[in-house]
């Protein structure tokens, strides 16, 4: 193992990750590399050498070092001029591209340009103003280049700055700090931003923190809860976690850590802040453990207290339900999270377990051994304590998540592991994972793991799966012995089916471990024999299972006898002697077996028991290939191909079990499987099991081609012929797709032969007379289905004889195999350095014979199609029978196939010439030459050919590698080869030509025609028409999955290393199929494509499409080509309503590759979108279904250029070349701008041509234009067309509802753009940058250092007069800035509007006359269509306020008084509730068009609006429109200064109850309206005195709606009253970090709080006092009761309920318990006991919760009520659970005392729920603690039991029955009490380990004194005992045989019939 251990370690290194690329960055630890230099060697490439040597394997000679790197600058150079020219798309998209593609090829930029490519990419992903489909292409291209965190060490190699990161988030999260943004230019998609965010925190630098925190923290409130979200959920995006450099103790994590925390503790209950602070924490824990200057201990970073409460919001976090708890998350909390909903990680992509592991793991040190505090030994705690919820009985919506938790833990310690035992990290050497800490680890999780392997969730079963594999990675000794005795069972069949099958996928996950690890792979040979019985027809799920194991064997060890030739040994004796003693042992052992090989077994023993166990193998094997021909022999018919169904799955698995098999077995074993294999076929045909044995047959040929090809191509051929002239097969044509039964023989020898003969090698040869005779024989004599086979299998021989592929399938090296194999080869692992692998490479014979079955095959072909289309064949077109188009379509499949067999012959270069030679002969083609540009016709413009053209046909340079092509093109071969290839292409032109004007309804043969004319196009120098690659690389992937271990490196067994070769070449191959130059006969071919595409038959245009889109990507400039005749023929189609011309020109050109194209080309793109247009009116609702789909698509095609992208000049000219290219560069810019000077002016006359358009068509047709135009004519220069204003304007009060609103928001949206213009100052860079002025806005200098300043601050707020506005809720909230923003009070200017923006402006105005407000506000009056969209909607607001503010200037036809008729006629006399939703939009519309304006004119405005909103408030409101007023008053409110609407606030902070009133709605809607506008204030709502002491007054008001009101109102008020207002950023780290390490505890109730809660609570009780019990109606006491329980239960579902924390034992428990026994008031009832259970959800901080657990206790003890009694019963178990890591250890113990005592109770139903309590207690208890309490508590009650006898009946006297008095004496009762308490605690104790098995020891004595002492008790006593007993045996019934055996001999006899009731009695 050493050995291999040290190569190891030269090797580990490579580019494979675990999961892709988030994963494997989100888990390595961090920078651990030196921080020595901070220059860096630039010809290094890479941190770690690659392990897997690509180039190295290849068979050919590849370009060298120099030529790559020249490619590569070649490459750079053009992707800065593409950059510098503003050619962003396609220009720097392609050449993004050709990178991508270079890199794909494992070729290594220096790490000096890797840093050039980072910085530039990341500027060009955040550049503003670029288009957002480039900035997506640049964003992934950054990923890319990041992805491992190996090539760029952070902050040492790279640095980036995380502002423009910021800037760009902040427009999403922060509007209203990013000036006047409107969604018109939110263009990034944030998913995108959170990725990068992702990938670029890792190189954020660490110094930055301070300013990070500067700038972000201000932003932090509760007041209005969004900003604390936005802050966190920044913060958690952005911060910088890499270690800081040593020597700045200010940014270390303990510095700022407590701040953090305080931050956690002010968002209390939400589970976004915990998800967010884990993820954070952890990737925090995870870069600080490699850094030796951040302090460490055993809890890592972290100190006790915080690790304390991290362990509690874990534990709060796996959603573990608790007795009858309510969730510890409060949903209010999180839903007021606003926008930063979208700050939120993927919870998919991000689980939460995986943060935890991660913190867990990357904290851990060895100095955990020692701590009993330390985070190892709260871990333990944590699963101790959840470890029943991972019963497979006990599952729920917490499964997943607890096993995805231990699959992390496990997977992130072996990473950590293997990365520090092979140097991969650099860390402290006394943090490094030791022998004794892993042990430990492994120890904590075997126990849940080994429950979870029999889940019944699958994705639980995998998760747990994968962590047995990785625990017994990492401790063999103690992860084994525990497996193999419960696989031992399940495999003989002694237990049910599925922990079978649960033990076969365990066997298949530890197969690696076990075969490598001493002692435990003896048992292995007996495991496969014993898994063989699990391939079985029947059950086709335990098949697959069975055949993954038995392939993951064959991969680690070879079947070879190993007895062979020694004298020692022979035969399997000794081996099945060992495993059953072996076995006996772990029976009588059980769970708990300890097995130690290492020290326990003689090396020279145990390698005599390994022989002897493989003299077996040839037995297995026999047996093995038996089972598997039963299988295939009973498998179903195959329904349909690909269904997913498990028939299929055995299918595939079956080829991948036989490869590793076979290669694996002697050369004895292999020719007795292949003389078993080859009488099969030989003697069976059966059907459906025909593809499995195709593939196993093509296993068994690549193995050993030349033994295998001998053995069954004689047979194979003699059959066919056999089949064929003797049984007549495949004489005739058939229906259906269903093969005759006749031709099931014939079929069955083709299916074998083709596999035989593909990706063997040159061994075919051999054969090659016989194999090119058969196939022609075929051919000739063959019609029906199997002729397609037949046409495969010369596909497949061709394929064999051309291609390079590796043909090596062996286990070991040659000179392993030379030197003989031992017990040392098992479990071997390769070295990835020094492989040789066995290439196949074409030979000339090869290719010779290649070329003559193709010309042979193909003349055939051609000569019968020629005479099947020009009739002289005998086959005749009668048009009645199918046997014309057989034979068509027969030979099209053929040709099809010959061409993509030889595509590997074919170059792409003789492909562009053929049949005319190339124009120009200076493009020189071959290896990375680079092509000549097609020579520009001088100049574009002169020539009459546009720019768009010109680009479309320009040849860019490609760059090709050598791949191992064959031929040269001076070769005979080569020309005839091509020569072929081009007649090819002129016939099928030609049967395209017959079949459209002959036989256009054969639609059996355009299937055939258009896949071949496919492969025509695409398979040149590479299959792609079969996806090969992918294919390939698919299969490989899931093949190595089992073998990846985290932070080892490509340690995978040798096929499956040289396979990588394999797919390497390929991906060369696919490099090199660039698109190349048209030919003449491409263009013919392609216009054929073009015409079908539009055939008047689905399925033709279907065929034809696919053909099509394949095609334009392999020809260049194919597009400007296909374009115009599909264009025509749409724009036929809609002149003749012709519908398949419409579908099948709409999905050509719009929903293909074209439509990017035609969206770049003006000349097609103003007809694509006429058509478009007129085909939605088109009568056929499959067309109106695309044309809905297609708006969008069409709509971009509209959008604005790129006018300017602002770039940083220093990053982009970092990858200058050294050469000048400035004339290139500007000759492009040139070219960039005219194209899009004449894209715009084209764009502008369609605008004007559709808007005549919109007015004069239907309403439908008039939608779709109106929603193109609208994109196509808003642009910033020119604002809008007048021709499109007035339409937009008119359109507002369309009649028709749609159109309306279609231009109403776009009315809206020219508005808002107008404004920004002017915010801008009228300059487009300002508004792409967010560079606005508002001319009110101003910044303020705060007076921070004022210990006033905050008080006069909020004084402000309580009166009207203001020197400025303060309109943002958070400066101040939290802490103070330098500065903040504020508004003037009285702005002397308003905006300042340019020449346009005003002419466009007054245009408007001009149209908006007094008709036009009548219209529009009947409009809002009109009850709407459906119920859903009757509310107050604000897109009607926001149009009214714009037009608003245009009256206010008096650019508006219409004056205000006017408005004001209109306003005063819709409202009307406000009965109806829609009258009420327009006013109530238009006024609020009204105010809103006031702000930033002059104080006269809002005084007007107000003076206006105010007297009938009052009125309205006074007695308008009804249940129908009151929420109408709510959300004009969050509209005029929300954001806003108070002082701005004083008269509004002021007059409903006067409101007073009026308890005489019995207008119940009337008041509670005046509290709702309050209560909205303190929720919209926040903490600026200064006027609360008076509003609480009014409510405070009232309490006990007689209606409930008031008082639920009352209730939030207060709580609301209470809330907003909070702020900290720190001095600065700095200050406020310093205060929280010198408190305590986790910051100071917020929300401490202030004096006048406390006061008012005490004061409550003592009215309460006097109106308690004064309510006489059993009163029915209505009391003081019950009204006040619920108004205070409303007012409780709002504050305690809230963040701040940590406020209330020291009121719990001493203020609320009594009367809570209280009120919930007022029986006469169940509404009372309900919420006292909702308000109760919120309790112990409240985190409380350590110790703060003494006083409450004393006073639970208190009353547990002492209250005389047993209700009381019973429900604190409720919260001791919940406190106990939610709070383990932070309750002292006499907390406990109090609380287990309590809850031993409460079982005494006198009352039954406290003493059955202290027994439940008691055992939930015990089951969640740490290890240490549980096992003590047992011990008291089995001793305690146990004597209890014994000293309690019931006193013996006096013989002879008479029963209590006979005479007639039962009442039992007091003593009795005592003793049954006793007895009971007894009985119940002990049960407790059973019960609280439901599901262990074996169950604990002490278990069955405690069993069998509950049977023996107490079982005959009457009445109660005797019952509990009968249920603790039943209820023991009902949850083991499945392991039940195990634990019977934990009972001796008497024990099992005490409880025979009472445990198990005997069969006699």
């Amino acid at each position: 193992m050493d050995g291999a251990r040290e190569r190891l370690a030269e090797v580990i290194s490579s580019l494979e990750g675990r999961d892709g690329a988030i994963n494997s960055r989100a888990t390595s630890p961090g920078v651990g590399e030196s921080r020595k230099t901070n220059g860096y060697d630039n010809s290094v490439t890479r941190n770690r050498p690659r392990t897997y040597p690509y180039l190295r394997y290849l068979p050919y000679a590849v370009e060298d070092e120099a030529q790559r790197q020249k490619n590569f600058r070649d490459i750079l150079k053009h992707l800065y001029v593409a950059v510098e020219a503003g050619d962003f798309s396609p220009g720097a998209m392609h050449w993004t591209r050709e990178i991508r593609n270079w890199l794909g090829l494992k070729f290594d930029p220096t790490k000096d340009q890797r840093v050039r490519l980072v910085r530039l990419y990341y500027e060009l992903a955040l550049a503003p103003g670029l288009d957002a489909s480039a900035s997506e292409r640049f964003s992934s291209m950054f990923m890319i280049l990041t992805k491992r965190k190996h090539y760029l060490r952070p902050c040492i190699d790279l640095k980036l700055d995380w502002k423009p990161l910021f800037r760009e988030l902040k427009i999403f999260v922060l509007p209203a700090e990013s000036g006047m943004t409107h969604t018109t230019n939110v263009k990034r998609n944030i998913r995108t931003l959170i990725k990068l965010c992702t990938f670029a925190q890792l190189y954020f630098d660490p110094e930055a923190i301070p300013e990070m925190l500067e700038e972000i923290l201000p932003h932090f409130s509760t007041s209005i809860a969004e900003g604390a979200f936005v802050v966190v959920g920044l913060l958690n995006l952005l911060f910088p976690t890499a270690p800081p450099p040593p020597g700045n103790d200010k940014i270390l994590p303990q510095h700022y850590l407590p701040a953090m925390f305080h931050l956690w503790s002010l968002m209390n209950r939400s589970r976004t802040f915990d998800t967010t602070f884990l993820d954070l924490l952890s990737r925090l824990a995870r870069d600080s453990l490699v850094s030796a200057n951040v302090p460490f201990s055993e809890c890592g970073i972290y100190t006790q207290e915080q690790t304390s409460l991290i362990f509690t919001a874990i534990l709060r976090m796996l959603d573990i339900p608790v007795g009858q708890a309510t969730s510890p998350y409060s949903a209010t909390v999180d839903l007021s999270a606003g926008l930063a909903i979208v700050l939120e990680r993927d919870q998919k992509k991000h689980p939460i377990a995986h943060h935890i592991a991660r913190w867990i793991v990357m904290s851990l040190s060895p100095s955990c051994s020692d701590s009993s505090t330390s985070i190892q030994a709260k871990l333990e705690g944590l699963i101790q304590a959840v470890e029943t919820f991972f019963h497979p009985s006990n599952s729920g919506g917490w499964t997943k998540t607890l096993h995805q938790l231990v699959y992390y833990l496990a997977d992130f310690f072996v990473m950590r592991w293997n990365r520090e035992r092979s140097g991969e990290v650099e860390m402290p050497k006394e943090r490094m994972l030791d022998d004794t800490l892993k042990r430990r680890f492994v120890l904590c999780l075997r126990d849940v793991v080994f429950m979870g392997i029999y889940s019944k969730s699958g994705t639980a079963m995998n998760f747990a799966l994968s962590t047995l594999q990785s625990l017994a990675y990492l401790e063999p000794g103690l992860i084994l012995p525990g497996a193999l005795q419960r696989i031992y069972p399940s495999m003989q069949g002694l237990v049910e089916v599925h922990r079978t099958t649960s033990s076969l996928r365990a066997l298949q996950v530890l197969s690696r471990t076990m075969v490598r690890t001493k002692g435990f792979r003896c048992h292995v040979t007996t495991m496969l024999g014993l898994a063989l019985p699990g391939i079985d027809a029947n059950d086709l799920e335990k098949s697959l299972y069975t055949l993954s194991y038995i392939q993951s064997v064959c991969y680690s060890i070879p079947l070879y006898d190993l007895t062979e030739g020694r004298e020692d040994v022979s035969g399997s004796l000794i081996a099945s002697q060992w495993v059953s003693l072996e076995v006996e042992r772990m029976e009588q052992e059980g769970v708990n077996v300890v097995i130690d090989y290492q020290s326990g077994l003689d090396d020279r023993d145990e390698e005599l028991v390994l022989r002897s166990s493989t003299s077996n193998f040839a037995e297995f094997v026999s047996t093995f290939l038996g089972k598997v021909f039963t299988l295939l022999e009973n498998l179903p018919d195959a329904a349909r191909v690909r269904s997913g169904s498990p028939e299929e799955n055995v299918i595939n698995t079956l080829p991948a079990t036989f490869t590793p098999l076979l290669a694996a077995l002697s050369p004895e074993l292999y020719s007795m499987a292949l003389n078993k294999v080859a009488d099969f076929v030989g003697n069976h045909v059966i059907h459906q099991a025909r593809d499995a044995m195709a593939f196993i047959c093509s296993a068994l040929c690549k193995v050993n081609p030349s033994q295998a090809l001998k053995r069954l191509v004689p047979i194979l051929v003699q059959s066919i012929r056999t089949e064929i002239e003797e049984n007549g097969a495949a004489s005739t044509r058939n229906t259906g797709t269903d093969v005759l039964p006749r031709d099931r023989g014939l079929v069955w020898s083709i299916s074998m032969l083709s596999m035989c003969v593909v990706h063997v090698g040159d061994a075919v040869l051999e054969h090659k007379e016989q194999l090119f005779d058969i196939a022609n024989y075929m051919q000739q004599k063959c019609k029906g289905i199997p002729t397609v086979h037949v046409s495969n299998f010369v596909h497949h021989l061709l394929l064999n004889l051309t291609g390079t592929y590796t043909v090596d399938y062996s286990l070991y090296e040659k000179d392993v195999y030379a030197r003989g194999l031992g017990p040392h080869d098992w479990g071997m692992i390769p070295d990835p350095q020094n492989l040789n692998i066995a290439w196949h490479v074409p030979s000339r014979d090869e290719i010779e014979f290649a070329v003559a079955l193709f010309k042979r095959q193909g003349e055939n072909a051609v000569s019968q199609l020629t005479a099947l289309t020009s009739g002289t064949s005998h086959v005749k077109r009668d048009g009645t029978g199918k046997e014309w188009s057989d034979e068509v379509s027969r030979n099209l499949v053929l040709i099809r196939l010959l061409l993509s067999g030889v595509s590997v012959l074919f170059d792409a270069e003789a492909a562009s010439k053929e049949g005319d030679s190339i124009e120009n002969d200076e493009v020189t083609f071959g290896t990375g030459t680079v092509n000549g540009h097609a020579p520009e016709e001088q100049d574009t413009e002169v020539s009459g050919m546009p720019v768009e053209e010109a680009e479309e046909n320009e040849v860019k340079p490609t760059y090709k590698y050598p791949a191992g092509y064959v031929l040269t093109d001076t070769d005979p071969l080569y020309k005839e080869l091509h020569q072929l290839r081009h007649q090819a292409g002129e016939l099928l032109h030609a049967v395209h030509e017959f079949l459209t004007h002959k036989q256009e309804d054969d639609i059996a043969c355009f299937g055939p025609l258009y896949t071949a004319y496919r492969s025509w196009f695409i398979d040149v120098g590479i299959e792609r028409s079969a996806h090969v690659l992918d294919r390939v690389t698919r299969l490989l992937s899931a093949d190595i999955h089992p073998y990846k271990i985290s932070g080892l490196r490509k340690e995978y067994p040798r096929p499956l290393l040289l396979r990588r070769a394999n797919v390497y070449h390929l991906q060369r191959l696919r490099h090199n199929s660039y698109p190349r130059p048209k030919t003449e006969l491409t263009k013919i071919l392609l216009l054929d494509l073009t015409q079908s595409s539009v055939s008047s038959y689905t399925e033709v245009r279907r065929n034809a499409q696919s053909a099509g889109e394949a095609a334009l990507k392999a020809i260049i400039g194919a597009r400007p080509l296909a374009i115009p005749p599909l264009l025509q023929a749409l724009e036929k189609g809609v002149d003749q309503n012709d519908f398949a011309l419409i579908k099948g020109g709409m999905y050509s050109l719009i929903f293909g590759s074209l439509s990017k194209t035609i969206g770049r080309d003006w000349r097609y793109a103003p007809r694509v979108i006429r058509a478009y247009i007129s085909a939605s009116t088109a009568d056929k609702p499959s067309v109106q279904k695309l044309c809905s789909t297609a708006t969008l698509l069409i709509m971009d095609f509209g959008r604005p250029l790129e006018r300017m992208v602002i770039l940083d000049q220093e990053m982009v000219q970092a990858i200058a070349p050294a050469e000048n290219v400035a004339d290139k560069i500007s000759e492009q810019k040139i070219k960039v701008s005219k194209k899009r000077e004449n894209i715009e002016s084209k764009m502008a006359a369609l605008s004007d041509e559709l808007v005549d358009l919109a007015k004069a068509s239907h309403w439908k047709k008039a939608s779709r234009t109106a929603a193109i135009v609208i994109t196509l004519g808003l642009r910033f220069e020119s604002i809008a067309p007048e021709k499109l204003i007035d339409l937009m304007v008119r359109g507002a009060i369309d009649t028709h509802p749609g159109l309306r609103g279609l231009y109403g928001g776009a009315l809206v949206a020219l508005f808002a753009m107008i404004d920004c213009r002017a915010y801008s100052q009228h300059k487009y860079e300002n508004y792409i940058t967010n560079r606005e002025q508002l001319p009110a806005k101003i910044l303020i200098q705060t007076n921070r250092d004022d210990p006033n300043w905050t008080g006069e601050h909020l004084a402000s707020f309580a009166s009207p007069e203001a020197e400025y506005y303060v309109d943002h809720d958070h400066p101040g909230w939290l802490v103070w800035d330098k500065t903040m923003p504020a508004y003037k009070a009285n702005p002397r200017t308003d905006i300042e509007y340019d020449g346009a923006e005003e002419k466009t402006l007054k245009q408007i105005g001009n149209i908006l006359d007094r008709q036009w407000f009548a219209d529009l506000f009947d409009y809002f009056k009109q009850e709407p269509r459906d119920t859903g969209a009757d509310r107050f909607r604000v897109t009607n607001a926001m149009l009214v306020r714009y037009a608003f503010e245009l009256v206010h200037r008096g650019w508006a036809a219409a004056s205000f008084s006017e408005v004001k008729t209109e306003i005063a006629r819709v409202f009307g006399d406000g009965t109806d509730k829609h009258q009420h939703r327009a006013a109530a939009e238009i006024l609020a519309a009204l105010l809103s068009s006031t702000l930033y304006k002059s104080v006269e004119l809002s005084t007007q405005i107000w003076e206006y609006v105010f007297p009938i909103v009052q009125k309205v408030f006074a007695d308008g409101l009804t249940p129908e429109n009151s929420s109408y007023w709510i959300t004009f008053l969050h509209m005029v409110l929300q954001g806003k200064d108070p002082r701005r609407s004083w008269p509004l606030i002021e007059s409903l902070a006067l409101f007073r109850l009026d308890m005489s009133s019995n207008a119940a709605f009337k008041e509670s809607s005046k509290i709702q309206l309050l209560h909205q506008c303190i929720n919209d204030l926040g903490w600026h709502f200064q006027l609360e005195k008076p509003v609480i002491n009014d409510f405070l007054g009232h309490l006990d008001h007689p209606y409930k709606g008031v008082r639920e009101a009352m209730g939030v109102t207060l709580a609301s008020l209470y809330r907003t009253r909070y702020h900290e207002s720190y001095r600065s950023v700095a200050d406020f780290i310093d205060r929280q970090r010198v408190s305590s390490s986790i910051g100071l505890r917020p929300y401490q109730p202030s004096e006048d709080f406390s006061k008012t809660i005490h004061e409550t609570f003592e009215r309460l009780e006097q109106w308690k006092q004064e309510r006489a019990p059993g009163q029915q109606t209505p009391s003081s006491y019950t009204s006040g009761g619920k108004t205070v329980l409303l007012w409780l239960d709002s504050a305690l579902s809230s963040f701040e309920c940590t406020e209330l924390l020291q009121f719990f034992p001493t203020v609320f428990m009594e009367p809570l318990l209280y009120m919930m026994d007022v029986k006469e008031d169940q509404e009372l009832q309900g919420l006292a006991y909702h308000v109760f259970r919120h309790l112990p959800n409240i985190p409380h901080r350590l110790g703060e919760d003494t006083e409450l657990i004393a006073s639970l206790i208190g009353i547990g003890k002492r209250s005389t009520y047993w209700h009381q009694r019973l429900r604190v019963l409720i919260n001791m178990q919940v406190i106990f659970f939610r709070r383990l890591f932070l309750l002292s250890p006499e907390q406990q113990q109090n609380l287990y005392d309590c809850v031993a005592t409460m079982l005494e109770d006198s009352q039954l139903e406290v003493r059955l729920g202290a027994s439940t309590t008691l055992s939930g207690m015990i089951r969640c208890s740490p290890a240490e603690m549980r096992s003590k309490m047992i011990e008291d508590l089995n001793q305690k009650f146990t004597k209890m039991l014994i000293d309690s006898p019931l006193p013996k009946k006096a013989k002879g006297s008479l029963s209590a029955a006979s005479t007639g008095t039962s009442t039992p004496t007091p003593e009795h009762s005592r003793l049954v009490l006793i007895r009971h308490a007894a009985v119940l605690g002990l049960g407790a104790l059973v019960q609280a380990f439901p599901y262990s098995s074996p169950p604990p020891v002490w278990i069955p004595g405690v069993l069998t004194t509950l049977a023996n002492k107490a079982n005959n008790d009457p009445g109660m006593v005797g019952k509990s005992v009968k249920s603790i007993l039943s209820d023991f045996k009902k949850t083991r019934q499945d392991t039940w045989q195990m634990d019977l055996k934990a009972f001796t001999q008497e024990q099992a006899e005490d409880l025979d019939g009472v445990l198990w009731r005997s069969y006699f009695v």
